[in-house]
Parts: C-alpha cells; sequence; structure tokens
C-alpha cells in the first residue's frame, strides 16, 4: 500500500515542496507504532519533494547505521518516484536500471523500505524507514 495524504488537503501551513510537518510527523509516528508492533526499533526519515529531509525520528534502540540508510532511502524513493523496493528489482543485474546505485552523487538505495507519499496523483515527498530485516522496513 502507498501512503496518501489524499486525505488532507494542503492547508495555509502546507509549504509549497508539499510536506509539512505535521504530516511528516503524522507519516513517522505510523512507522513508530508499526515497529512497535513487530518489535523491530527503526529509523524514519520524511523528506519532501525536493527530496529535502523535513522530519527524521530514531527510535530508542534502532541501529545507528540505519540512520543515514533511511535518509537515502527516502530521497531514493523520491528522486525515482518509485518504491526502493521496485528500483531494487529493477537494478538487478541484466535488468534495465541496473548500475543506478553507482550513477549519481547522492547514495541510491536499492532495497526495500522508501516510499513515495502522494497527494492525489502526485508525489510530495517520501518515507525511508531502516533498522529491521528488508522485509520488515
Amino acid at each position: 500500500m502507498v501512503p496518501s495524504m489524499a486525505g488532507s488537503p494542503p492547508s495555509p501551513l502546507t509549504p509549497p515542496n508539499g510536506v509539512s510537518l505535521a504530516a511528516a510527523t503524522a507519516v513517522i509516528d505510523a512507522a513508530r507504532k508499526r515497529a512497535e508492533r513487530i518489535g523491530v526499533p527503526v529509523n524514519v526519515a520524511v523528506v519532501d519533494a525536493g527530496g529535502h529531509l523535513v522530519a527524521f525520528a530514531r527510535m530508542d534502540g534502532a541501529w545507528l547505521g540505519s540512520i543515514a540508510i533511511a535518509k537515502n532511502k527516502a530521497y531514493t524513493a523520491r528522486a525515482f518516484d518509485m518504491s526502493t523496493r521496485e528500483l531494487a528489482r529493477l537494478s538487478q543485474p541484466g535488468s534495465p536500471a541496473f548500475g543506478i546505485a553507482d550513477s549519481t552523487d547522492r547514495p541510491i538505495a536499492i532495497f526495500p523500505g522508501g516510499i513515495p507519499l502522494y497527494r492525489g496523483r502526485a508525489v510530495v515527498g517520501a518515507v525511508g524507514v531502516s533498522g529491521g530485516k528488508p522485509d520488515q522496513d
């Protein structure tokens, strides 16, 4: 399921980049609740339409090494407007995007845990989660 902010029309506080701090915090809260249910401490990053960090949270006990990974997953999902799970599939040897992780100046994450955020059909940002196994992120 792809997160949507469709039920929340832009308010006077919604920045032109598409993701308000309130919306980013709500995404982080949802990710944290899910992580608590499965018993996995995670890092969660939310970026805006430009791929810039809006909000970040590190749960108690989450791996320090996963801080940058969560941010990279969020950036990647926004930069390519697809989940990092899908990009991972497309970037395997013999696939159309093979080598993409090494082709940019920014770190590209090609494993699950990053998904775009939508308002209607428009991508307005992305979330990245890291700390568990790929299917948990």
